[in-house]
């Protein structure tokens, strides 16, 4: 889970190393989250991820540049070799139209600007270009587990996995529901939703072995996708990916930022 544009804590600066250290003792739920994002990903050579945290993903599925406004996280996705540019998923530091895809890995949780930052997105997009959204479930049981322990300030180990994600690191999310992903892509111009989901399994379980992408959007993680005139969703119950895809025709985009997609 890529931490993000929010009043950003310390810890996604100091802690940095600890991001990749969650997911090396998790290594069967990293797998996991990255072959339904690797479900959508068509060109990854020519696709940019928003909020790339340490490019841990990135590094595998072959993406070369990423934006990230935490100096830690960032300072460790060069060493990966990706290419980073400090910023924020609200304000992109890249022209318009400049890629066939994009990554936006988790990032919605902790963006200040949803509809902003995915019509950002949209921005950048080449004509037939596409989305691939991850994002943790608000109804999921990943995220329940996360807000108890925030409110907690600590996990129950009788119901955690054995080495939870850091509290430091969910402190400052808020997470998205499928309905409220798919509106947002909808809004901003996006078609033809299509959905995968993983990590099914209770969040204690889900690193007991790899878990492949499966169609659905009612457990687990989820990923969205899409491409040309299509663009597909994809829903994990922990987290997920949507994938969406600018339509490649005249009108491919809207004059004015979407607004008011929340209530």
């Amino acid at each position: 889970m890529s931490p993000t544009e929010k009043e950003l804590p310390s810890a996604f600066d100091a802690m940095a190393e600890a991001f990749d250290t969650w997911f090396a003792k998790n290594a069967n739920v990293f797998e996991s989250e990255l072959l339904a994002e690797k479900h959508f990903l068509t060109d990854p050579e020519n696709t940019v991820s928003i909020g790339c945290g340490t490019g841990l993903f990135e590094e595998r599925h072959g993406i070369r540049r990423g934006v990230e406004p935490a100096e830690g996280m960032a300072r460790l996705a060069r060493r990966r070799g990706i290419d980073v540019k400090i910023g924020s998923a609200e304000d992109v530091p890249y022209g318009d139209e400049q890629f066939n895809g994009v990554l936006l890995g988790t990032i919605l949780s902790y963006v200040k600007d949803r509809p902003k930052a995915v019509a950002e997105t949209y921005r950048i997009l080449k004509h037939g270009g596409h989305v691939v959204v991850s994002f943790l479930p608000g109804e999921g049981s990943y995220a329940m587990l996360y807000d108890l322990a925030a409110v907690k300030g600590k996990y129950n180990p009788e119901i955690s996995p054995e080495h939870p994600y850091p509290i430091e690191f969910i402190e400052e999310g808020t997470w998205c529901s499928t309905r409220e992903v798919t509106e947002l892509l909808k809004r901003a111009g996006f078609v033809d939703m299509e959905y995968v989901q993983t990590l099914t399994r209770h969040p204690k379980y889900s690193n007991d072995s790899v878990e492949g992408p499966s169609r659905g959007t009612t457990r687990g993680i989820t990923s969205s996708s899409g491409a040309g005139s299509r663009e597909r969703l994809t829903r994990w119950e922990e987290r997920g990916a949507p994938y969406g895809t600018k339509p490649g025709t005249t009108g491919r985009k809207r004059s004015s930022y979407p607004s008011n997609i929340f209530s």
